[in-house]
């Protein structure tokens, strides 16, 4: 779904913490980052999915692909966008708890967006500071409860829409002087655009914030997520993708690929200001997620890894940095210092695939991933238009496999592979006047192969622990622009890789992977943002050429040229959106979205044709006794376009389109007492 977002804010009064771990406003901030202010009571749309809120960040993909077994498509200039499934590339966290696991392996969909109240996205080489995997960094932020005096409430909200969607959600706060907590509870069904891609889903998000002190802040979270039912439509080849949208292909209904997920979580945040100069934060957290998949694997494939997946994962962390502020010759200059370290254990198990009930055991480990990582960051004011900033991370990931499942036709298949890391950034910012900012930042990072792409070697049982992390060299230059009721941010930027992760060979469905050399990824953005008497107006654009520098083969001797493009990176992206107000309680909004080809492999055999899709959506409040409501109506591809919402690169079996869904209407009501 591609669902209208609120515009970027940028006052006085907005504080980001993602450029550099302290407060200050997104326009002082020495990188590319956007804020995302979200209103769940007046955003026209769910809240389910990160698609609906940050279509207009550019730089940033967020592809929803009608099809819940397999979460969002996340990429961040073009990092993230070889992936088949979950997110690789980005870091994502929510209220300071990591929702990327420490091989680099992230999900998107647990983040609850109905208590949900700001969304940070940070790009560039500034996001190298936050470890293993981050080309971008993507932040949710919730909602305090009401404390210090202000009143309890409660809020409902249901909906409907085309596809027999289905949402309702209940949200109370209760607070007092120093404590207050908040519950949310939401429920999401489909039957799903597509022949076989029904879902439902229930998540919980509660938070519990405590001020014994001025000084002090203790937030507790806790999350569930429960998908009982994702059916997996699986993706078309072209004809299928050209003739028929909504078809589903017979493997997916013969071996019922499907999905289920449950997830716990808590986690604990302490901030603590320890002097006027001097603050603490420190964070503990710990998880479980349950994952039951079944895929369409028959013949060798089923029999020698197993067409079902039961994953059982136990995972957590702690973290801590000190936040120091001083002056030399008078200027201001700050700090940062930190520690984190997190661990996953999984254990994972494949049957055979009977049509879709369990079979034989035929795999059965213990993975394991973990990082322990130290980072450092100085941030310094040296003259009255002039700031720097220079930072570095230290990090260790190490990933190992205990092989349970031992055979005479599978040998014991243990090992282990440890990686280091450094990554530093600097960065410069020029206070060109009281309204313009230009900012410079050069950063190294790394991205590990994750559990999953070391699970096969080719020719070989076993784990591809030979897999090297890829590591790059990101630089970009950028201009922040105030002026009335404008704003307009451009940023340039380049970004090259070596040992970049990608496809060697598909042997019976499993896909192995090699590094290669030479990708660079590199390009241009603009946002800009108005805001007139009864008019808000969006723009953002985004060029990307992402590509491979220098030519490689695969197993089967497949020539990738000198010059071909990323699979799942379009060269070009463009949102524009206007949002009318004629009286204060109604409110509508017109937006757009355009994207060119992107193409479906590495030999660029293929692509899925650029689109431009238009959507549609109003809102009225109104007062019923005591109770503020909030009726909203939407209509998104009014064109009734066929295009491709997402593509899954390199699929084995040319099945590489997934449609995004025809004309769809929601419509919802919203109430708080």
């Amino acid at each position: 779904m591609a669902y209208a977002q609120q515009p970027p804010a940028d006052s006085a009064g907005e504080v980001v913490v993602t450029a550099n771990r302290t407060e200050q406003r997104r326009f002082d901030a020495a990188a590319s980052i956007d804020s995302i202010i979200v209103d769940p009571f007046r955003t026209a749309s769910p809240l389910v999915n990160l698609s609906e809120l940050l279509g207009g960040v550019p730089g940033l993909q967020v592809r929803e692909r009608q099809n819940f077994a397999q979460d969002l498509q996340v990429s961040v200039r073009g990092f993230g966008t070889r992936s088949t499934f979950g997110v690789r590339g980005v870091r994502i966290l929510v209220d300071g708890i990591p929702a990327t696991f420490p091989d680099g392996q992230g999900q998107a969909a647990t983040a609850s967006l109905t208590s949900a109240k700001r969304i940070e996205v940070l790009r560039g080489p500034v996001a190298q500071l936050y470890g293993n995997a981050a080309g971008g960094v993507v932040q949710v932020f919730t909602n305090d409860p009401p404390m210090g005096g202000a009143a309890p409430y409660a809020a409902l909200s249901v909906g409907a829409g085309s596809y027999h969607q289905r949402e309702a959600d209940v949200t109370l706060g209760i607070g007092g002087e120093s404590v207050g907590a908040l519950l949310g509870v939401s429920q999401y069904q489909t039957d799903g655009y597509r022949d076989h891609s029904a879902a439902r889903r229930e998540q919980l998000n509660a938070k519990v914030v405590a001020r014994p002190s001025a000084d002090t802040t203790i937030t507790a979270v806790l999350n569930a997520f429960d998908q009982p039912l994702s059916q997996d439509p699986l993706g078309l080849t072209h004809d299928q993708f050209l003739a028929n949208p909504r078809q589903v292909v017979s493997g997916a209904t013969f071996f019922d690929t499907r999905k289920t997920i449950r997830q716990e979580q808590g986690g604990i945040v302490v901030d603590h200001k320890l002097s006027p100069d001097d603050t603490l934060n420190a964070r503990i957290y710990t998880g479980s997620r349950a994952v039951f998949q079944t895929l369409a694997l028959s013949g060798a494939a089923a029999n020698s890894s197993g067409g079902m997946v039961d994953l059982d994962s136990t995972y957590g962390g702690a973290g801590a940095s000190w936040t120091h502020r001083a002056s030399i010759n008078g200027q201001p200059l700050t700090t940062t210092l930190g520690v984190e370290a997190d661990n996953l254990r999984q254990q994972r198990r494949g049957y055979v695939n009977n049509a879709g009930i369990p079979g034989a055991l035929r795999r059965d480990e213990i993975d394991r991933a973990k990082n322990l990582d130290l980072f450092g960051q100085a941030e310094w004011t040296f003259a009255p238009q002039w700031a720097a900033t220079a930072g570095a991370r230290a990090s260790r990931v190490r990933l190992a496999v205990d092989d349970h499942y031992v055979t005479a036709a599978s040998p014991n298949d243990s090992g282990s592979v440890e990686y280091h890391n450094t990554s530093p950034v600097i960065g410069l910012v020029w206070h060109a006047a009281e309204a313009i900012n230009v900012y410079a930042n050069l950063g190294r990072g790394f991205e590990t192969p994750t559990l999953a792409e070391t699970a096969y070697r080719l020719g070989a049982t076993g784990p591809n622990l030979t897999l090297k992390p890829s590591r790059s060299t990101q630089g970009e230059v950028g201009m922040k622009l105030r002026s009335g009721i404008h704003g307009l941010d451009l940023a340039v930027f380049d970004a090259r890789s070596s040992n970049e992760i990608v496809p060697l060979a598909v042997d019976n469905g499993r896909s192995i992977f090699q590094n290669v050399d030479g990708v660079e990824r590199r390009g241009a953005e603009v946002s800009w943002q108005a805001k007139w008497d009864t008019v808000t107006t969006q723009l953002s654009y985004t060029l990307l050429d992402a590509s491979f520098r220098d030519a490689f083969v695969n197993s089967t001797n497949a020539r990738i040229a000198a010059g071909n493009r990323l699979p799942g990176a379009p060269r070009n992206s463009l949102f524009a959106q206007a949002a009318y107000r004629p009286i204060a309680p109604l409110s509508m909004t017109l937006e757009m979205r355009a994207e060119s080809r992107a193409y479906v492999d590495d030999i660029n055999s293929d692509a899925a044709p650029g689109y431009a899709v238009v959507n549609a959506s109003t809102g009225y409040d109104f007062n019923a006794g005591g109770a503020k409501m909030y009726l909203f109506a939407r209509l998104d591809n009014i064109a009734d376009r066929n295009y491709a919402g997402s593509v899954i690169v390199n699929d084995g079996n040319r099945r590489f389109f997934e449609p995004a869904a025809g004309r769809r209407a929601f419509v919802g009501l919203r109430t708080v007492f």
